[in-house]
C-alpha cells in the first residue's frame, strides 16, 4: 500500500477508529496465560490497550494464515510494546510523517510531550525488541520484533509484517 494513496488513507482511518475503540476482553487476557511466560504477560499488561488489541489481532491474522510457531506468535503479540502511551495525536502525526507529510510534525512538534512521543514511535522497533529480550523472549522473537518493518527472515518476518499491516 503506497503511503498517501486512497487505500493508505482508508487504512489509517480504520486504524484510528480501532485505536479509540480498542478493548481486550477478560477471556482474551486470560487465554494468554496458556502460552506466555509471566514476564511476557507483564509486558503485554504494560502495553497501551490499543497496542494490546492490535497485537491480539496480529496473532489472529498469523494463526489464520497457518502460523503455529510460538516464537512468531509472541513477536506478533509484543511487537509494539515500545510505543508506550504515545497518544492518538502523536500516532496520527507519526503516520502522516511516514507518508512524507513531514510538515505536520514540524507544525505540532512544539506541543508539550510531542517530541518524546514521536521519538518513541520512531524507535519503537528497537525499544520493543529490548523489552522482549528483557522479558526472556527467544532470540528469534527479539529479532522478528527488531526487524518488523524490514524483515530479515524471509518467511516468518514477512508474514509478521503482512499481518501487522493487515491488522
Amino acid at each position: 500500500m503506497r503511503p498517501g494513496s486512497l487505500a493508505w488513507w482508508a487504512a489509517k482511518v480504520r486504524q484510528t477508529k480501532r485505536h479509540v475503540l480498542a478493548r481486550v476482553s477478560a477471556p482474551e487476557r486470560a487465554a494468554l496465560t496458556d502460552w506466555l511466560t509471566p514476564a511476557q504477560l507483564a509486558v503485554f499488561d504494560a502495553m497501551h490497550v490499543a497496542d494490546q488489541r492490535h497485537g491480539l489481532d496480529v496473532v489472529a491474522a498469523l494463526r489464520a494464515g497457518g502460523m503455529r510457531d510460538p516464537e512468531v506468535l509472541v513477536a506478533g503479540l509484543l511487537h509494539d510494546a515500545g510505543k508506550g502511551d504515545a497518544g492518538l495525536i502523536a500516532r496520527v502525526v507519526y503516520s502522516l510523517g511516514t507518508a512524507r507529510m513531514t510538515w505536520v510534525e514540524r507544525t505540532v512538534a512544539w506541543l508539550p510531550g510531542m517530541r518524546p512521543a514521536l521519538e518513541r514511535l520512531r524507535t519503537h522497533q528497537e525499544t520493543s525488541a529490548r523489552i522482549a529480550e528483557a522479558a526472556g523472549c527467544a532470540p528469534r522473537t527479539v529479532e522478528l520484533i527488531r526487524w518488523q518493518d524490514d524483515p530479515r527472515d524471509p518467511d516468518a518476518g514477512e508474514r509478521l509484517r503482512l499481518a501487522d499491516e493487515a491488522s
